[in-house]
């Protein structure tokens, strides 16, 4: 019999059991015919099969366990081997392990004997696992460099949930949506986006990517419109807003600015801005992707018109309470919300007294100047026209230095495009 046509133990075990049913019925001349069938299926001699038949053919324990097939000496091949390839699982290792141990040899690191060369070139997997398991590594792999590693200062910001009962404005939410249609390849617009919980006050500003350069020009583009002064900033965990630059950007720009931020996949804890992210961003502009410089310049015409259509005119309500109610009849909790009388942000904003009577005047007459119904129409064809556009060209890069636009004409509601 051929080595390849060979059961295995198992098999051989599985046949026996089912010819022993028909080595019980047979009679002794039919019994020596399968005794020459399974001796010639098996490889077994007669005797033993004679043996095994009396029997329930079931394999017994071993009562003995058999020495080591691999010494001391293999071992320390295969650990300075392991060692050389930083230690890679047994079933890399094992194909190029009698490679690996002459290369070592080669370079005198190790002593290779013929005996040893033809261990190495027949060891299981299983039993390299069991050996790569024992070993201990001469010193542990560099941990990777983490975002906390990078930015240290991470630790220091506080992860929180900003109360909504706050009364004084300027405690900001901050979060960027992303305009990328389908794939998130290339630079494509993004949509940076503060709410005050205050008043509910909103600045939108359209980026096209996300460097430093255009974060930057965008909260200084807002820095210069905005009516309050901005004391908190509370971001999640996006790098666009958590880097040294924007870091040392505020702390410039504003001197004892609180940061925190929301906790890691507690999208609620940004709940403000979220929500704002729904109502006003997604409503206006959907999932379509936006990726050119021309429609990046476009949606901050269109957002110009937002911030007063939204900021001067829409009613928005405030949660003044919540009361949660004990579960009843096996039910979950219940939480009842109380909001007060709903009001634009402007009229809040002017009530908290944190404006000066002239900035209170040039805004409420900038509101008396604007016809709602005719802003809204604007929007909306500004909009068609975004849509009309065509995408960026592949291989062609857009020039982000073409959307700034605090650096170019400084801003007031004097002159803001409505």
């Amino acid at each position: 019999m051929d080595l390849e046509d060979k059961m295995t133990i198992e098999e051989r075990y599985q046949y026996l059991r089912r010819m022993k049913k028909r080595y019980q019925k047979a009679n002794r001349q039919e019994r020596s015919r399968l005794l020459d069938e399974m001796e010639a299926y098996t490889g077994l001699h007669r005797k033993s099969l004679i043996r095994l038949l009396k029997t329930d053919i079931k394999r017994r324990p071993r009562t003995k366990e058999r020495g080591p097939s691999y010494g001391s000496d293999i071992r320390a091949i295969i650990a300075l081997a392991a060692q050389a390839l930083d230690y890679p699982c047994a079933e890399r290792l094992q194909p190029v392990l009698l490679s690996t141990a002459k290369n070592l040899a080669r370079w005198e690191d190790l002593h290779l004997t013929p005996e040893q060369e033809e261990k190495l070139a027949k060891i299981s997997v299983a039993t390299l696992r069991r050996i790569l398991n024992s070993l201990h590594r001469d010193k542990p792999r560099p941990a990777p460099h983490s975002l906390q590693d990078r930015n240290p200062w991470r630790k220091e910001v506080p992860m929180l949930r900003l109360p909504y009962g706050l009364d004084e404005p300027g405690h900001m939410e901050v979060d960027l949506v992303h305009h990328c249609g389908l794939s998130a390849s290339g630079e494509y617009v993004h949509t940076l986006q503060m709410v005050d919980i205050a008043t509910g006050w909103v600045e939108l500003v359209a980026v096209l990517g996300r460097s430093y350069l255009v974060m930057q020009d965008a909260f200084l583009f807002i820095l210069q419109r905005i009516p309050f002064p901005i004391l908190e900033i509370h971001p999640d965990n996006d790098t666009a807003f958590f880097n040294a630059h924007l870091l040392r950007f505020w702390k410039e720009k504003i001197p004892g600015v609180i940061f925190s931020r929301s906790r890691p996949y507690h999208k609620n804890d940004n709940r403000f801005v979220e929500q704002r992210n729904g109502f006003i961003v997604r409503s206006l502009l959907g999932y379509d992707r936006l990726d050119t410089v021309v429609q990046t310049l476009l949606l901050n015409q269109i957002y110009q018109k937002v911030w007063v259509y939204f900021n001067f005119f829409q009613p928005v309500r405030k949660l003044v309470a919540k009361e949660v109610i004990p579960a009843q009849n096996g039910q979950s909790n219940r939480v009842k919300r109380r909001f007060d009388c709903a009001r634009p942000p402007l009229d809040r904003l002017c009530e908290t007294g944190v404006l000066s009577e002239e900035k209170k005047r040039e805004l409420l007459a900038l509101r008396e100047r604007t016809n709602p119904l005719k802003l809204r129409e604007e929007i909306y064809q500004l909009v068609e026209e975004l849509f009309s556009l065509p995408n960026a060209l592949p291989g062609v890069t857009e020039d982000v230095f073409q959307t700034l636009q605090c650096l170019q004409t400084p801003l007031s509601p004097g002159n803001i495009i409505i």
